[in-house]
């Protein structure tokens, strides 16, 4: 008879063996026995997957290594919740990080297959939008880099955002389908399946010890199912788990419905609850967009609670010590639901008293907020919030009654105070505040750049941080250097291995010691050479998919981020209009040549933001096409922003665009990345754009334009742009250009709001700044002629970027707020 053996005594499996003879034998035995090909006829799509199945095989050695020690040490955990995580193309990264990617390229071509080519294949995970799922994404790398056990907690979306087109130079926006071929990365959990719930009543029961409990009997349910992604530190000490839920029906068809004859009725449920997970940020100009938008946020919030909650029950602990080994991060808003969430699983479900739960709460949750605009600041009409949370509104009114009673009665708080940190907006349509319930319910709010940080207690949480003064702290965000030098650049990361050895590769703020390597001709000219490749890799790109040649010999100044007003698309074309001008006027002037470079995605409903991408195109293709600027000056829109465009566009930039209105820009990744990659900013006093002044010095970086404090002077005291614009014969020119349809002879009248809107109020400072911008660039063209001095400013940019490593904002939210 067969003696059976514990599970605690099963053999592990052999960890894989990484020469590039072995390797290659299993790429060829994936190829065969998972994908069913033969090698002979195998397509590159083959053995892409082939080879990420090889490399996935390694990473699943290290994967239960790490999950193994966090369990036997019962270590506190870090959960991440965040609706975005924009975690682009995962192979090169994992090889990378893995050390083997030297390897990979071996096996592949001893097979005929160049890794290049089929690495090029991988779509990029539609989970994001812009820097808030970057930043996601960079933290996510960074905890498993420093040794931090943590989970990412996010929705998997089926199209993400969208793909973005041009027709006739509108956005066009259309599905991404990232997903229709399957994800090679990812592990479904069937074990991991939590029921979410949605509308119906609330039941008061007394128990027999006159004890009273709060039953939720929600209308519809729809099941959360995970699926888990590996994610993988440097060196692969560490990997740690991207958990993203997907909305699954409970009756996936009914059959009556269906055999009926209703063949589209059957499948309402169905259509209904995969409609949670189809699209990031569903438009939510209506009613039905909006309550959409509420359902997501709540149906990953609980299942990622839920989830939790589970595995901490399940190694022995207690709901008591939660804050003591489980730290729950807030990314912005959209996981602000989860503070009466918890409560409700506390005191419902487990039978936590309300009071004691709220310390939990408290104790377990952090916030991050990204934004000082109100108006991001997610607000929920409270109609809408107790019909699809009744259970959670009565929370929400018991946890703001606690609040506002402790506000009155231990800081006398005014009447204008109590209204100001309610839960519930009361100015117009009642609704309730997100952001408030996320600070309320949160022993740490930390905002992401020191500016931002004292903004925030100056603005949005005034009255909050008067309540609770101790909350509020600054973690100044950062980029991971494994991405955004190593693996985008690896030319540059060549270079500097040859000049300062390999220390930089695991601590980031060792580049300091290239600073003297700024005087050094025979460097200048190995850099200069560097960013001359890259370039030409991204004109190669632009030629491919836009048929539009650039000379890589012109100054590439690039801005690429989400369009948005406050971010200026809207000044840096209209100062590229007044440059056009003055080419044309003074072709006498030696003209620096300039390639002006333009990505991102404006939000479907918003209006302004796609006039803007309308009117760069236009711009474009009246200056491209125009004989007399003799090749001085281009303007390209590259559709499809993405972390794999952004990966080709960083390395090749000369100049870097950060010119959001002063005040307006939390902090900003974009910015560190092109630094770190030897790109000279042209930028305001905003965000991380002030500490970055103060790490690569005032002279190595182009700062134009009003501060944060003059900016709010303006507004408060009046401000009058029409007199601004009148009195600057280049604005003024450019404006008229645009308004009476220069560029859009189709349609001259296309861009006049636009236009009226700088007149008349120009809230983002715009005309204001105007003036400064124009002067900033022509100094930039001043100091680009002396190429000697701008190659050692772009240096000194790359060795003075190492504190700005994500693996150093981690190391500070886990000293100072998870204490993990």
């Amino acid at each position: 008879m067969t003696q059976s053996i514990s599970k605690t005594d099963l053999p592990l499996p052999s960890p894989r063996v990484s020469d590039p003879q072995a390797l290659a034998a299993e790429i060829i035995e994936r190829l065969t026995y998972s994908i069913g090909k033969d090698a002979k006829v195998a397509q590159p799509h083959d053995w892409l997957t082939a080879t990420i199945y090889v490399v996935r095989d390694r990473i699943i050695d290290k994967w239960m290594e790490s999950t193994r020690a966090t369990y036997a040490a019962n270590a506190k955990r870090v959960y991440y919740l965040s609706l975005e995580f924009l975690i682009g193309r995962l192979m090169r990264d994992a090889m990378s990080n893995l050390g083997l990617m030297e390897e990979i390229r071996e096996a592949l071509t001893s097979l005929g297959v160049d890794l290049a080519v089929i690495a090029g294949l991988e779509p990029d995970a539609a989970l994001g939008n812009g820097g808030l799922g970057r930043l996601a994404a960079c933290f996510m790398e960074s905890m498993a880099t420093v040794n931090i056990p943590a989970y990412g907690y996010g929705i998997r979306y089926v199209h993400g955002l969208f793909r973005q087109q041009m027709a006739d130079g509108w956005q066009v926006e259309l599905p991404e389908t990232w997903l229709a071929h399957g994800n090679p990365w990812e592990f479904e959990r069937r074990e991991s399946a939590y029921e979410i719930g949605f509308g119906g009543g609330v039941e008061t029961l007394t128990g027999s010890n006159e004890e009273v409990r709060h039953v939720w009997k929600p209308s519809e349910r729809v099941i959360a199912a995970a699926y888990d992604t590996p994610i993988v530190g440097w060196r692969g000490e560490r990997i740690n788990t991207l958990r993203l839920w997907s909305a699954q029906p409970i009756d996936p068809i009914l059959l009556d419905a269906f055999n009926a004859g209703d063949h589209i009725g059957a499948l309402r449920e169905s259509n209904k609850a995969e409609s949670l997970t189809r699209v990031l940020y569903p438009a939510d100009a209506t009613p039905a967009g909006q309550e959409l938008r509420l359902r997501q946020e709540y149906f990953f919030c609980s299942a990622s609670l839920q989830d939790i909650l589970r595995r901490h029950l399940q190694q022995g602990n207690t709901l008591t010590d939660l804050p003591e080994k489980v730290a729950i991060q807030l990314n912005d808003t959209h996981p602000a639901v989860s503070v009466a969430e918890l409560m409700r699983l506390l005191t419902d479900i487990h039978g936590v008293d309300f009071d004691t739960a709220w310390e939990i709460t408290k104790g377990t949750f952090s916030y991050t907020n990204h934004t000082l605009l109100p108006e991001a600041l997610e607000s929920w009409p409270v109609p809408l919030f107790e019909r699809l949370l009744p259970r959670h509104m009565q929370l929400v009114y018991a946890i703001n009654a606690k609040c506002l009673v402790e506000a009155r009665k231990q800081k006398n708080f005014s009447d204008r105070e109590i209204a100001a940190i309610s839960l519930i907006d009361e100015s117009g349509e009642r609704r309730v505040r997100m952001g408030n319930l996320a600070f309320m319910g949160s022993h740490s709010i930390n905002g992401v750049s020191a500016l931002h940080t004292e903004l925030m207690k100056e603005t949005v949480f005034a009255d909050l941080h008067k309540l609770y003064p101790d909350r509020i702290n600054n973690k100044t965000n950062g980029i991971t250097p494994r991405r955004w030098l190593l693996q985008c650049n690896p030319k540059l990361t060549s270079l500097l291995r040859e000049a300062i050895g390999d220390g930089f590769m695991d601590d980031a703020e060792t580049l300091k010691s290239l600073d003297g390597f700024a005087g050094d001709s025979a460097f200048r000219d190995k850099f200069a050479a560097v960013k001359r490749a890259n370039k030409e890799a991204l004109s190669n790109l632009v030629a491919s998919r836009m048929g539009i040649r650039l000379d890589p010999s012109a100054m590439f100044d690039i801005q690429i981020k989400r369009i948005h007003e406050y971010k200026r698309q809207l000044l840096n074309i209209i100062e590229t209009v007044a440059l056009y001008d003055q080419i044309r006027s003074h072709p006498e002037r030696d003209w620096v040549p300039r390639v002006k470079l333009f990505a991102g995605k404006a939000a479907p409903s918003y209006h302004n933001a796609k006039l803007i991408i309308k009117l760069i195109n236009d711009v474009a293709r009246v200056i491209n096409n125009d004989p007399s600027v003799r090749g001085l000056l281009k303007v390209v829109f590259v559709p499809n922003y993405n972390v794999s465009l952004a990966e080709v566009m960083v390395p090749a930039a000369d100049l870097s665009e950060q010119i959001s209105t002063a005040g307006m820009e939390a902090s900003g990744t974009g910015n560190m990345k092109f630094a770190l990659n030897g790109a000279l900013t042209i930028g305001t006093l905003d965000g991380a754009n002030v500490e970055m002044r103060d790490h690569v010095g005032e002279e190595n970086i182009i700062i134009f334009g009003m501060t944060a404090e003059q900016v709010g002077k303006v507004r408060a005291e009046g401000h009058n742009p029409r007199a601004i614009i009148e009195a600057s014969r280049e604005l003024s020119q450019a404006l008229s250009a645009i308004a009476s349809g220069v560029f859009s002879p189709d349609d001259r009248s296309r861009f006049s709001g636009l236009i009226d809107g700088l007149y008349n109020h120009d809230w983002f400072m715009v005309a204001a700044d105007f003036d400064a911008y124009a002067k900033a660039h022509r100094d930039t063209d001043q100091l680009w002629t002396d190429k000697a001095a701008w190659n050692s400013k772009a240096i000194l940019n790359t060795a003075r970027m190492g504190w700005f490593s994500s693996d150093r904002t981690i190391r500070q939210y886990t000293a100072d707020i998870w204490r993990a």
